[in-house]
């Protein structure tokens, strides 16, 4: 399988929250299990109120399916409780894999 695709999402919890926000991430796991097109999904933490979350697919369509499927949904119901602010959402091109 050839990766080419990537999803990069940089999260700031607010004020007291980024525990709460690390535990959503570990839910979102299965979530992420879940979806065929997604091949790697890691939410990883920065600092005490810095996280995010970076995605890998195979296609387009895959990308697109996880753009619109259950994790952002779920990121959204929750996200004016713990974010800061909204979403830094990227779209990134694989150059090179290990």
């Amino acid at each position: 399988m050839i990766i080419t695709r990537g999803l990069l999402a940089l999260l700031e919890a607010k004020p007291g929250k980024g525990d709460e926000l690390a535990r959503f991430l570990e839910a979102g796991r299965a979530l992420a299990v879940a979806e065929e097109g997604t091949v790697t999904w890691y939410a990883f933490k920065i600092g005490d109120t810095s996280f995010g979350i970076f995605d890998t697919f195979a296609t387009e369509d895959a990308r697109k399916a996880h753009i619109e499927g259950q994790i952002p949904k779920a990121l959204a119901a929750v996200g004016s409780e713990l974010l800061a602010a909204d979403p830094d959402i990227r779209t990134v091109e694989i150059v090179a894999v290990k």
